[in-house]
């Protein structure tokens, strides 16, 4: 018999996801096969799939903690940010549309029968389904037609627990809160609380707890502290590049955070090095002077995001790093950036047209075509080192600095290069966590590197470390006694 229980949130970022990743490995743990699953997520930082598709990044990471391949199963909707009213809307790992917020909330109730195909699959192949829901529980202005939250727990009958982040503050108002404003039958759902990301000694808590349960009429299944080595692990919210904690090295490596980035767990394991200083440059600030090399990211809307740039001056900066024999790489969005045109002629990433690129590599990309979604075994252009990485475009750049390619996928030229070498261009999202490809990239630049770093092991470790904080501080036995075989 396959169960299932559902983790929502007092609001967004209170630390759902960490604690379904943690869930996944812990019970992975205890021997059952247990996989995560989200209705519905919101997010440009998207993974690639064993069957060809994209999934929220934080589902693919709730995968690896599962100890299972990631697939379309686990996030069937997904909505990609284009812009600020509105999303490219991928079902089961594909796109079918580009709608308006308004639209979408207005007919988003169609993708429920998708919803419910997926998690009956997905059930049948585990023990036990772990499901996050999405935003707030108490949105009830977004309740009617819902996908994500009590509009799927409700179809299912899946039981809920209702996460709240004491950190932000007025934990106990939210958490009770939520009954008050919610529909008493979404109410029903809820079998206990949960407080998340405590500092101090939980036992300060110990009268706020028994508060909760008095007014809830809910057991809360515990205080969790807040899990530090989070930190290790890939971020989905792009919120989360505000606060990036760098470390004392000399050399900077520079990332201007553009306004729609995408797929910046690029960046993790340069992070993760302790010879790098990771800087995200906010809007408003300029490049650092003192950057060995300036990466331009992925972007969901790479036309937009040039505008969004030069306003920024950081065309400028660039071209300044550029002429102090600075180095620039960019990846997918960024590496369309760095040639002489991009142009859209279908308007798919907004109104049709063409924007001038940064004139630094001798190629121009036209946008058009199927998302290429693809998982790649490759090799480095000049090290010969392999490189694993994934595909997720639209387009194709062709050009003369194209001939000098930065990688080979299957033996077919890849990006491309400056006729000097300093500016290179890569459609390969990921390639950065090949350990020897990362550190001999980083040693051609005079940059130190860490020659034990396993960056994979190093997330691993992190998820097994977060498996045993919730064992610690968590009634698991409790919630696994929740869990209920779902009723769709």
């Amino acid at each position: 018999m396959t169960r299932a229980i559902m983790v929502m949130g007092t609001g967004s970022d209170v630390g759902k996801s960490l604690i379904v990743a943690g869930l996944c490995r812990a019970f992975a743990n205890r021997g059952l096969s247990v996989s995560p699953f989200k209705p519905q997520n919101m997010s440009n930082n998207a993974a690639v799939t064993s069957d060809g598709g994209e999934i929220g990044r934080a589902q693919a990471l709730q995968a690896k903690a599962a100890r299972k391949q990631p697939t379309t199963l686990m996030n069937p909707v997904l909505l990609k940010p284009e812009k600020d009213t509105g999303s490219q809307v991928v079902i089961r790992g594909q796109r079918v549309a580009s709608m308006s917020a308004r639209d979408y909330f207005a007919s988003r109730s169609q993708f429920m029968p998708a919803v419910i195909d997926a998690f009956k699959l997905l059930a049948a192949q585990n023990d036990l389904i772990i499901v996050e829901g999405a935003g707030s529980a108490s949105e009830i202005n977004l309740r009617d037609g819902d996908i994500a939250n009590f509009g799927f727990a409700q179809e299912t009958k899946i039981p809920v627990i209702l996460v709240g982040d004491i950190h932000r503050g007025g934990v106990i108002a939210a958490l009770v809160g939520t009954f008050a404003v919610i529909a008493p039958q979404d109410a029903d759902l809820i079998a206990a609380t949960l407080v998340n990301k405590f500092h101090g000694d939980p036992s300060l808590f110990d009268a706020g707890r028994t508060f909760v349960q008095t007014r809830t009429a809910r057991p809360c299944l515990g205080v969790v502290p807040h899990f530090a080595p989070a930190s290790r692990l890939p971020a989905e919210d792009v919120l989360a590049l505000e606060n990036i904690e760098q470390n004392s090295a000399e050399t900077v490596i520079a990332v201007p955070r553009l306004a729609r980035i995408a797929n910046f767990d690029d960046l993790d394991p340069l992070r993760a090095e302790p010879g790098v200083r990771l800087v995200i440059v906010q809007p408003g600030q300029p490049i650092p002077r003192e950057a060995k090399l300036v990466i331009l990211p992925g972007s969901k809307a790479t036309r937009a995001d040039l505008d969004f740039l030069r306003l920024q001056g950081w065309d400028i900066d660039i071209a300044a790093h550029i002429r102090a024999g600075g180095h620039v790489l960019g990846i997918c969005g960024g590496y369309q950036m760095l040639g002489d045109w991009v142009a859209d002629p279908d308007g798919i990433e907004g109104k049709a047209g063409q924007s001038q690129g940064l004139g630094h590599l001798a190629a121009t990309t036209r946008l058009e075509g199927t998302k290429q979604l693809r998982l790649e075994t490759a090799t480095d252009a000049i090290s010969q080192l392999p490189l694993t990485g994934y595909h997720m475009h639209m387009g194709t750049t062709i050009g003369p600095d194209t001939s000098r390619p930065f990688a080979h996928v299957d033996g077919a030229p890849e990006g491309a290069r400056s006729a000097d070498g300093k500016i290179m261009g890569t459609y390969l999202h990921g390639l950065f966590a090949a350990d020897a490809f990362r550190r001999q990239f980083l040693a051609n630049l005079g940059i130190s590197t860490d020659p034990l770093l396993d960056f994979d092991a190093t997330i691993d470790r992190t998820l097994d470390d977060l498996a045993a904080h919730l064992e610690t501080h968590l009634d698991l036995d409790a919630v696994l006694a929740l869990a209920r075989e779902p009723q769709p």
